[in-house]
């Protein structure tokens, strides 16, 4: 596909290519220039119809076809998904401002997805409950039907492919809302899964802002599951759409993430991995570690490396493939830079960063990796998800401090522990209040086969693994009467 196709795409409904039925459409942005590269369907409630629609007819076939059918039509999607990686990549880097190294990672995970659940699909079932020789009893996992994805600006490849794949699996169809900044990685992974062969009308992808869309999908009475990623105040209006039908929802949500860093750690696998691990989405991931916690006594060389780390990131356009590129917008990066300023403001001492940098050319919306030290752990800087490359360091002297430091948020997506006492590390991850606990790491390649999720305000329900398979299934008991009446 050239780069003039990929950015006259037109959104997915029932296997067609269709615009919005009132022919509105909206600027995409290249984050990396700021520069408008694409028109693409507003969709309205009446285009959310018609997806839904298009799911519930699609479905009894669906849901009628054998599992390990089913299993096969996802393997050869991500065999599809990785033929095409060359050509995906940099047509996704385009709206979505992600280095094109992290581009194809992330189409290679949206593969992994399909593989894994491509090859649970025949593996999940029922069980029998022994109720005596008079009945035979037992459970059946079905589908819920059409379900509702709700998709972030980041990582669109893999985050559609991690919720698209297990409810295929499971013998569902979808309708996936693709986010406003960022839409065309889900149109061209539906191309290339329709390419694969997937049948029309499992997948449908609406594009639009939320408002005129995402409200729609959310609240429609033909959507029998939903699944959001996003942020804390939007999930809380899926949440209260979903009530008023009581559709069933997972909400991925946001966080505040802790690297912990004792004083036995590996210190430079620690400081190379976290701030590779925040520099490489700008920040701009649910599970960024933002804040680093470190004990006093080895404060000093921490902090210095840290700093040298982060002053050294190569900032630029997504395409040259830097170690970091742009913020998704300028409301985003202006977002940003007035929360790095309320922190100096507070108090907080910022070491390197936390500018607009002037030489990756103008149009674009970076800014250069911020670290703070001297950060008050009740303050906003502390407490709230900024969705931007800023590192606020805090230091502690005692495990139990480390560990009430780091439950200090109303969040609790992920952490990460950095010790060469496992004692220290299982007791530590036990401790937190939170959905994902990394020891001497800060995720496990793409983590597909790990259930994924937060604890208190970071979300509900678990994406990934085979946990993530079950929550888009229901579970049926089917009980008959055997013996003598």
């Amino acid at each position: 596909m050239s780069l003039l196709e990929a950015t006259q795409q037109l959104q997915l409904i029932g296997g067609e290519r269709v615009p919005a039925l009132d022919g509105e459409r909206f600027d995409i942005t290249d984050p990396s220039t700021g520069e408008v590269i694409a028109e693409l369907p507003q969709s309205k409630a009446a285009d959310v119809d018609r997806a839904v629609a298009a799911a519930r007819a699609a479905f009894p076939a669906w849901r009628a076809t054998a599992p390990a059918d089913r299993g096969r039509m996802l393997i050869a999607c991500a065999a599809q998904l990785r033929a095409e990686c060359a050509q995906l990549a940099p047509l996704g880097s385009l709206d979505g401002g992600l280095p094109l190294p992290a581009v194809e990672r992330d189409v290679e995970a949206a593969a992994r997805y399909f593989e894994f659940y491509g090859g649970l699909a025949d593996k999940i079932g029922g069980d029998v409950v022994p109720l005596g020789d008079d009945f035979l009893d037992y459970t059946e996992r079905e589908p819920w039907g059409v379900c509702a994805v709700i998709l972030p600006f980041n990582s669109p490849f893999q985050i559609l492919a991690r919720s698209l794949a297990p409810a295929l699996a499971a013998g569902n169809t979808v309708v996936a809302k693709a986010a406003e900044q960022a839409p065309l990685g889900p149109l061209l992974l539906a191309e290339t899964l329709e390419r694969a062969g997937l049948p029309p009308g499992l997948l449908n992808v609406v594009t639009g802002f939320g408002a005129e869309v995402g409200t729609p999908l959310v609240s429609h009475e033909g959507v029998d599951r939903i699944t959001f990623t996003g942020s804390e105040r939007t999930g809380r209006m899926v949440m209260e759409s979903a009530a008023r039908n009581l559709t069933p929802v997972t909400l991925e949500l946001g966080g505040k993430s802790p690297q912990i860093v004792f004083a036995d750690a590996d210190l430079e696998l620690a400081v190379e991995t976290i701030v590779g691990s925040l520099v490489w989405s700008a920040g701009q991931v649910c599970s960024a570690g933002t804040r680093l916690l470190v004990e006093r006594s080895v404060r000093d060389e921490v902090v210095a490396a840290v700093v040298e780390r982060m002053a050294a990131t190569r900032v630029g356009p997504a395409i040259d493939g830097p170690d970091m590129g742009p913020l998704i917008s300028s409301v985003q990066r202006d977002n940003v830079l007035a929360a790095i300023g309320a922190a100096c403001a507070d108090g907080a001492r910022l070491l390197t960063g936390g500018t607009a940098p002037l030489e990756t050319g103008a149009g674009g919306y970076y800014v250069a990796p911020a670290v703070f030290d001297g950060v008050d752990p009740g303050s906003a800087l502390a407490q709230e998800e900024l969705f931007g490359p800023v590192l606020a360091i805090l230091d502690f002297a005692s495990e139990a401090e480390a560990i009430a430091i780091a439950d200090g948020t109303r969040f609790g997506l992920m952490a990460g522990l950095w010790t060469r006492d496992i004692a220290r590390g299982h007791r530590v991850a036990r401790a937190l209040r939170c959905g994902q606990v990394y020891v001497n790491a800060y995720g496990a390649g793409t983590g597909i086969e790990l259930p994924f999720g937060g604890f208190k305000r970071s979300g509900i329900g678990r994406e990934k693994g085979v946990t993530g398979y079950l929550e888009y299934t229901q579970v049926k008991n089917i009980c008959i009467k055997v013996g003598a009446p």
